[in-house]
């Protein structure tokens, strides 16, 4: 019942925001159609090539962040996994579909799931990074070439910078990230309660992960995360030019979809992250001066390619763990 009624609570949210943004900009579902209809074949498959290289790099991470070498699973046998944990990381609501990752990893691995929780926790800390720093750096540059608001995007690109330095520094070093998540439940004053329990038990399997996975493998974790979001950010940039901002420089590319990006982390969230992607992406775009229409469009386009493609990954992916031999080994 639960996942059921955040289900339509999530579906209700995303119509309701879809449908503000279509009133506002003027345009109807028969309009992004068309303008779905208008992708040229070529950018489309420049795109899709770009998505999936995302793939095996991701894979390479998780294997990366788990411990040892022997009984480690490799990294053609963690890229379907990579697939099917993405699908559902989106389809799924109120980010349950998250969790799918750790189920995946036992059943197919053999990775406990305190392990597989705690690989799925040091990679979003990495990408968290990865993305506050790759628009941070492109806030910096727009600012510097003085065509947008210089004020607010140098402002927004050094809080973003900083916040990118405090996470590589806490993940860094285990204990520091214990530190700062008991921090933040003492801030929220959970104290005993169950909330609070369940925090330190995360901030002690988050530690011992991180303890175990060591500061080289950490490195190159973090470097993987690196040519991942510029994958990313290629991806919607490729789309976008497709879509209708022909002369999109990639530092306006990032800073339009790297607010969709951050603006589906809040915690009122759409179903498949339809209508908070689009309010950060036109957010983003209509900063930089596009028209409105043209930035909801897009965005709108760009979700359902986005989407489309995902579910097709995905699927090949529960097709692939559905193949894999079975497991006796234990990782961790």
């Amino acid at each position: 019942m639960k996942i059921a009624l955040r289900l339509v609570l999530s579906v209700g949210i995303a119509a309701l925001l879809v449908a503000l943004l279509l009133y506002w900009s003027d345009l109807t579902p028969r309009e992004i159609g068309t303008t779905l209809g208008e992708l040229d074949s070529d950018v489309y498959w420049l795109a899709l090539g770009v998505q999936l290289a995302i793939y095996p790099l991701r894979a390479l991470r998780f294997r990366m962040l788990l411990p040892g070498n022997v009984g480690r699973p490799s990294t053609l046998r963690l890229l379907p996994i990579a697939a099917a944990h993405n699908m559902a990381a989106v389809l799924v609501p109120a980010k349950v579909g998250e969790a799918a990752l750790v189920v995946y990893l036992r059943s197919c691995c053999s990775v406990p799931a305190a392990r597989g929780a705690a690989v799925l926790l040091v990679s979003r800390i990495l990408d968290l990074a990865a993305v506050t720093g790759t628009v941070g750096i492109a806030c910096i540059v727009l600012a510097a070439n003085g065509e947008h608001g210089e004020l607010a995007l140098g402002a927004l690109g050094a809080a973003l910078s900083v916040l990118t330095v405090v996470l590589a520094w806490l993940s860094s070093r285990s204990e520091r990230l214990v530190a700062a998540v008991r921090a933040v439940a003492r801030l929220l004053r959970l104290g005993r309660t169950g909330p609070g329990a369940r925090l330190n038990e995360l901030a002690d399997s988050l530690g011992g992960a991180l303890g175990e996975v060591g500061k080289a493998r950490l490195g190159v974790s973090a470097l993987l995360s690196i040519p991942i979001w510029l994958c990313v950010f290629s991806f919607y940039a490729i789309l976008a030019r497709g879509f209708g901002m022909e002369l999109l420089p990639f530092a306006e590319a990032v800073f339009g979809a790297g607010l969709a990006v951050l603006s589906n982390l809040l915690p009122i969230h759409g179903f498949a992250g339809f209508g908070t992607l689009e309010a950060g992406w036109v957010l983003g775009f209509t900063a930089l001066d596009v028209p409105r229409d043209l930035a909801v469009s897009s965005a709108l386009a760009v979700h359902l390619v986005y989407l489309g493609n995902i579910i097709a990954i995905g699927l090949l992916g529960h097709v692939g763990m559905a193949l894999l031999p079975r497991r006796e080994q234990s990782v961790g």
